[in-house]
This record gives C-alpha cells, sequence and structure tokens, in this order.
C-alpha cells in the first residue's frame, strides 16, 4: 500500500523523532547526501530501509552517532590511529569500521563481524540523533543503485510513496558519500573514497588504497557502496578518459544523434564549446572538484529529467577529491569506460 510521504521542515523534527521512534524510517539530511534512517538497535526497524530502498541485505550499513563517545557501545575497542582520525574528522565525511559488539543486531552488519560508524557534520541530523536518544542506521535515501540523493526533492523522486517522511535540511553540502576506512587491519585499507581525501588520511596515519573490482563477487562487501552498480541515471553511461576523449565522444555520439536520441556530455564549462551538437551538464570551472562532487548526483539526475537515452563523462584526474569522483563515476558507467 502506497504511504503518503510527508515533507518535514526542521522546525517539525520533533515528529520526524517520533516516527523514528516509532519503529519506521525517515529520510534526513548529512553533509554528504540524504540518508534513509531507521533506529539501528532495532532489527525490524532496519528491515524497513531495505524494503523501501530494495536494497540487498548482504551490503552493510552505516550506523550514524550523535557524538563520538557513543562509539564505545557498538565497537570492541578503538585503535589509537583510528582514535586520532576521529579527533580530527568527526563531526565529518568520514566512516570507520570496527569490530562490533553484540549490541549491533547483524541486519545492519550484513552478518559481519565489524560495522560501520561515523558522526554526521549537519546541525539537523545531529539534533534528530539527539532527540532520538538512538543511532540511526542510515544508506543514502535513493531506490538502490540509483544517484544519491543531495536534495529533498530527489528523496521523493525516488521513495515518495514509500516512506513515511523526509525531513528538508536543503541541499547538502559535499555532495559526495563519506569515506569509508576499514581500522580492523594494519595498515588501515581506504573501502571508499570519499569526502576524506586519501592524503589527508595519510598525513595522519598510513592507508592502503586498491581500487575495487567488478563487484560481481559473491562474498558480502566490507562497505557500503563495494558490491552492486551505484549512481546510475536511466541514460547509459560512457566514462571517457584521457587527452582524446572530446573526439572520442564526437565520435561516439553521432549514430545516436543521427537517430534523434538524446544525448549529453558531462564537462568542464570551459569545454562546452567543444560540444556544439550534444546537450552539455556543466560540471563547473575546470578543476574545481568541490563543485562537481556537489553537483555529480544533481547532474546525473538531470540526464534522466532531460529524457538523455546516453550520457558521456568525460574522467578527471584522481588526485584529492577527484579520487572519490571517478570512483562513483566508474560505478555509474557499469564497466563502460574508455581510456584515450
Amino acid at each position: 500500500m502506497e504511504l503518503k510521504t510527508r515533507h518535514l521542515t526542521p522546525e517539525e523534527i520533533d515528529e520526524a523523532a517520533q516516527i523514528l521512534r516509532e519503529g519506521m524510517v525517515v529520510a534526513f539530511p548529512t553533509e554528504t547526501v540524504y540518508g534513509l534512517g531507521a533506529n539501528a538497535l532495532d532489527p525490524e526497524a532496519v528491515k524497513s530501509i531495505f524494503r523501501a530502498k530494495g536494497r540487498p541485505q548482504d551490503n552493510p550499513l552505516i550506523i550514524h552517532l550523535a557524538i563520538a563517545q557513543q562509539v564505545e557501545g557498538f565497537v570492541q575497542e578503538v585503535p589509537p590511529q583510528a582514535l586520532l582520525l576521529m579527533e580530527r574528522f568527526w563531526p565529518g565525511p568520514l566512516t570507520l569500521v570496527l569490530k562490533k559488539t553484540e549490541q549491533v543486531p547483524d541486519i545492519v552488519t550484513a552478518g559481519l563481524d565489524t560495522v560501520a560508524v561515523r558522526v554526521p557534520d549537519h546541525p539537523v541530523a545531529l539534533e534528530l540523533l539527539r532527540l532520538t536518544g538512538f543511532p540511526l542506521a542510515a544508506p543514502s535515501a535513493n531506490r538502490s543503485g540509483r544517484p544519491s540523493p543531495t536534495r529533498a526533492e530527489h528523496v521523493l523522486a525516488d521513495l515518495g510513496g514509500l516512506i513515511p517522511a523526509v525531513l528538508d535540511g536543503g541541499e547538502t553540502g559535499w555532495g559526495l558519500e563519506s569515506t569509508v576506512l576499514d581500522c580492523t587491519v594494519t595498515p588501515f585499507r581506504l573501502l571508499r573514497p570519499g569526502g576524506v581525501t586519501l592524503e589527508e588520511l595519510r598525513d595522519l596515519v598510513p592507508v592502503l588504497y586498491q581500487a575495487e573490482g567488478d563487484g560481481t563477487g559473491t562474498e558480502a562487501p566490507r562497505s557500503p557502496g563495494m558490491k552492486y552498480q551505484h549512481y546510475a541515471p536511466e541514460a547509459k553511461v560512457y566514462l571517457v578518459t584521457g587527452d582524446g576523449a572530446a573526439t572520442k565522444i564526437k565520435e561516439l555520439s553521432e549514430p545516436y544523434r543521427k537517430r534523434g536520441e538524446g544525448v549529453g556530455v558531462m564537462t568542464w564549462d570551459e569545454r562546452a564549446e567543444l560540444y556544439p551538437s550534444l546537450t552539455v551538464l556543466p560540471m563547473g570551472p575546470e578543476g574545481n572538484f568541490a563543485a562537481l562532487a556537489h553537483n555529480l548526483f544533481h547532474l546525473l539526475r538531470q540526464a534522466d529529467i532531460l529524457g538523455l537515452k546516453v550520457l558521456f563523462i568525460e574522467g578527471v584526474s584522481e588526485d584529492n577529491l577527484g579520487l572519490a569522483i571517478m570512483n562513483r563515476l566508474r560505478k555509474a558507467a557499469d564497466q563502460r569506460e574508455i581510456k584515450m
């Protein structure tokens, strides 16, 4: 049965907290993307997240805490180097994977002996956590596989009629999900790049990173965002990297254009004039990775609003925030990457 999804303002946050206390889900803003939250200590409430999203239950969730001290009840220990990262980056877009206690339900961790935890850096999220009095398990508030939501309207487009409410805190800041770091191994291992960059982590502690495979393995992923295709619009996405990207995109787009199919390209503002016959989705000033990260998922959703059948995306440098951006673009392209 379809629900009437309430669109709550920050002034109605008490109502959002009450819905969560009743064992239901609420979409809420964080500094990264909108999350779909439920009481992390209530397995039945957490099941509602998976139902609403159409999310496989072997995909673990992140537990969101109000303050760093709460982590003690949910993890066996915090290594000294992890504590250093918590002190530097919490609240903020960094998720730490640690050995869990029995207090954490298996449905949250996909049956793993580890749990992913973070403290979000958003006043609405922190107030909601304070009001409920319990941690929230929360993946991104979209249908599984779709671009993550950075605005309440994105949540409503995907989950309207499927969840009780979305708490509107405006457009999110970072626009990309949090960095996920496995702190159960030495050196720590970066599982998902995000708002806290690999370079920033390595300034404090040793960190290993190896880009994950194609996500077709049968084992449970150690982190959200590792196993399944993510971030994909309805349009077929091609990621083109290298100095000859523009020439290749024009060549590949021509057959689609001649058939009258909508073809778009995501490129830096300064390069838009290279594509006079294509629908251009501008990524921002060239080299401004923060602006691109902020707008990335909105641009992918715009491709569908514009009715595009094919979307070509120019790849970017993988330094700093570019690593997280390219991670998301590769998943949106679902292995359709062309290197020039």
